[in-house]
Order: structure tokens, then C-alpha cells, then sequence
């Protein structure tokens, strides 16, 4: 029996979904659980599974579609079944919006779209790439023709008008020669500033606007720091990683994911939601952790973190994040976290604070672990010490039970071999 292909509800607020690329073709064989198509979201471009197994049997919208939640997008049949009456009434559902019109070949790369065409075309399509490189060259994407899948701007696409405006510009003049002496001074050249970019917000940007806006004007935030000592976490996460390969070795975020799942454990206030007249205390402890993306940020979930080893936790991070950094993560990446960590040691910083994530109650903001003088029994002493901020909901908790948690993580922090016990 045939079977029709819907557009996922990949999110609470999703409404609908733009169909970037099919993965399967017509007349090819489909089991169930195969990847099906790459969806696009609000928050990141997401491999979707098929429930059915069979023969795709049809695709009802084109790649680059945006498509309506429910919405018949394809259709799975067994061989040699009719389809007519079903593909009548799927094709009479479904009304996809196109967001970038595909070419019907690949054309020039960087022949500018003509003024019907810029105001037609919405959202520019293009890969993460694509986009990176345009705004470090200050290229405007709406000028170029794409001529990947469905007519999606790639990285060639971009590095040819590269390749185009070197051969334009002209040769640098060498100006040693004719430099003028000091006792001589000629007036400086004022040469006009670039001109202001306007740069069209995608998806998941403007679902980070939208989302944080909400947080700060909704939820009453307050802010408790502690200071923790990582040399013991330090040396025993280097000792355990002698023992691992190179692609398996453990992150201090790791590590924090674990501490804080267990932390978490003793205080059920943390690891809840508001819901109006209600405080939900979440069952599972699970832990959203933030991924610096090229357009913004994207949080992957460690589910059940607490009853996890650490080892685990971190091979299921090290998965997740290489695939949202890929634009191919999956639903159960992203949706269904309790509480969430945003590290930002690496980038050298001592301090800062966090938005909320709603609708969780809090999150934990980290800073770089740096070498300070402490001073121990008497003595002046190195040591290393890493700050992290808790950001709460004043309607869930207070300050002296957010005070409480960072302590007791400090537990947990400052004796790590717990944490692999």
C-alpha cells in the first residue's frame, strides 16, 4: 500500500519547512530509518528519516520548496503499484512556496540576477560555506546564480566571482619610487569608505533573535558566580586521555556536562520549566550544550546525562557537533533539553553571562581556566581557576539555592575522580 511522506514537526514552534535536498530518487529503493531528504528549519538543516520502506515512488515538491507542516512531500509504494488515486489527492494538499528557483542547467556562476529575479528571490540560497566566504569578501549573494542542487549557491560559486574580480582589478602601482620625501608633504588621498552591506537574516539567526528577545523581556533573569580550582580535573583528564586515541580523547566539557547533570540531581528546581500557574520538574536530566555555528548558535542534547559515563557523553557530543557542524543533525539533537552549558574558555575569556534558553530555568556559563596566585596554607601558590555564572529564573528558583548548586559543583569540579566512578 502506497504511503504518503509528510513535512515533519521538527520543533514546538515549527510551522513550516524548507526541503533543501532530496537524498533519495525517484524509483530508488527507500527501508525504513534511510535518510530521506534534508529539511530546513528555523534553528538548522536536519536529515529526515523515513517511516516507510518501499520505492519513492514520487517527490511531490522541488528541492528549494517551502512546505507547510503536514504537507504531502513525497509518496512510498510498493514495486509496480498504481498510484493515481494517490497521487490526486497528495498533489491537491500540498501548495510548496518556492525559495530559490533551480535552473534548469547549471548556468555561469556569477551572472547577476536580473532586478525581477532579486525581488522574486526571498531568501538567498546558499550553503554555509558559501555564505562564510561572501561575508568575508563582501560579496552580495543575491548577484550570483547558484549552481548546486536546485540552484543553491555553493563554494565555487562564490570563488569564481573571486577568481572574475581579480582579473578585473587593476595592477597595484608600486609607489616606492615616487614617494615623496619628508621635507614634503603631499595632502593624504581620502579614499571613500565601503559601502554599508545589508545582509538578509536567515533562519536560524532570526530564530535566535526572536527566542532571546523573548528570554530577556519575559523571563525575570539574576546572575550568581563561583570560582572553581581545575588543576585535579586538569591532571586526571590528561591522564585518562594517554589512554585514548587522538579522536577519542575528553573534553573539559565533558567533564562539566557530567558534573552539572549530577549536581543537578539535588536540586530538581534547576532542572525544570515555568508554565504559568505550574513548575514542571523534568524526569530526565538532560543537558544542552552550545555550538558556535557559522550563522549563530545551536544547541545538541546529551540526554539522561547523569547516568551516563563520561566517555559516552563526550562521544555523543563529538557526533552531534560534527554534524551540526556539517548542517546534518537530527531532531533528537537538538530538541528536549533540561539545562544548558555555554563554554566559551576556549576563546580566552574570564567571564560573562547567558540568556536563557527557554523554556528551561537556568544556564551555566563558562569561562577559560587561567593560571592565578593563591594563596595556600600561608604560602603563595600557582593555581588554576576557571569562573562560571549561573543565569536563573527568579519565578523557578533564588539566588541562595542557585549559590547551593554552584557550590555543590564545586564538589564535583575539584574531585573529578568521582565523576568516573
Amino acid at each position: 500500500m502506497a504511503e504518503t511522506v509528510t513535512m515533519p514537526k521538527l520543533g514546538f514552534d515549527m510551522a513550516e519547512g524548507t526541503l533543501v535536498r532530496w537524498i533519495k530518487t525517484e524509483g530508488e529503493t527507500v527501508n525504513k530509518g534511510e535518510v530521506l531528504a534534508e529539511i530546513e528549519t528555523d534553528k538548522a538543516t536536519v536529515e529526515v528519516e523515513s517511516n516507510f520502506s518501499g520505492i519513492l515512488a514520487r517527490c511531490l515538491v522541488e528541492q528549494g520548496s517551502v512546505v507547510p507542516v503536514g504537507a504531502p512531500i513525497a509518496i512510498i509504494a510498493a514495486p509496480g503499484e498504481k498510484l493515481d488515486e494517490v497521487l490526486t489527492s497528495s498533489v491537491t494538499e500540498v501548495k510548496p512556496t518556492v525559495a530559490a528557483e533551480a535552473p534548469s542547467a547549471v548556468a555561469s556562476t556569477f551572472l547577476p540576477l536580473s532586478p525581477a529575479e532579486e525581488m522574486s528571490t526571498g531568501r538567498v540560497f546558499s550553503s554555509p560555506l558559501a555564505r562564510k566566504i561572501a561575508r568575508e569578501q563582501g560579496i552580495d549573494l543575491r548577484k550570483i546564480r547558484g549552481s548546486g542542487p536546485g540552484g543553491r549557491i555553493v563554494r565555487r560559486d562564490v570563488e569564481a566571482v573571486l577568481t572574475d574580480r581579480k582579473v578585473r582589478q587593476p595592477s597595484i602601482v608600486d609607489t616606492a619610487a615616487v614617494i615623496p620625501s619628508v621635507a614634503q608633504p603631499r595632502p593624504v588621498e581620502v579614499v571613500p569608505s565601503p559601502a554599508d552591506q545589508r545582509i538578509p537574516i536567515d533562519k536560524l539567526r532570526a530564530a535566535i533573535a526572536r527566542r532571546m528577545s523573548e528570554a530577556k523581556q519575559q523571563v525575570p533573569h539574576f546572575y550568581v558566580t563561583h570560582e572553581y580550582e581545575l588543576d585535579a580535573l586538569l591532571a586526571l583528564r590528561q591522564e585518562v586521555n594517554k589512554l585514548l586515541p587522538e579522536e577519542q580523547k575528553i573534553s573539559v566539557t565533558d567533564f562539566l556536562v557530567k558534573a552539572v547533570a549530577l549536581t543537578l540531581q539535588n536540586f530538581p528546581n534547576l532542572n525544570a520549566s515555568f508554565q504559568g500557574d505550574v513548575i514542571v520538574r523534568h524526569g530526565s536530566i538532560n543537558i544542552g550544550v552550545a555550538v558556535a555555528l557559522e550563522n549563530g548558535l545551536l544547541t545538541v542534547v546529551v540526554r539522561q546525562a547523569d547516568v551516563k559515563p563520561v566517555r559516552v557523553i563526550s562521544g555523543e557530543l563529538r557526533e552531534m557537533v560534527n554534524r551540526a557542524r556539517q548542517g546534518k543533525v537530527r531532531p533528537e539533537d537538538i530538541e528536549g533539553s533540561t539545562f544548558s552549558i555555554s563554554n566559551l574558555g576556549m576563546y580566552d575569556v574570564e567571564h560573562f553571562i547567558a540568556i536563557i534558553n527557554p523554556p528551561e530555568a537556568a544556564i551555566l556559563a563558562v569561562g577559560s581556566a587561567r593560571q592565578v596566585a593563591a594563596i595556600v596554607d600561608g604560602q603563595v601558590q600557582p593555581r588554576t581557576r576557571m569562573k562560571a555564572t549561573l543565569s536563573a529564573d527568579h519565578r523557578v528558583t533564588d539566588g541562595a539555592e542557585a549559590a547551593r548548586f554552584l557550590k555543590t559543583l564545586a564538589e564535583w569540579i575539584e574531585q573529578p575522580l568521582k565523576l568516573l566512578l
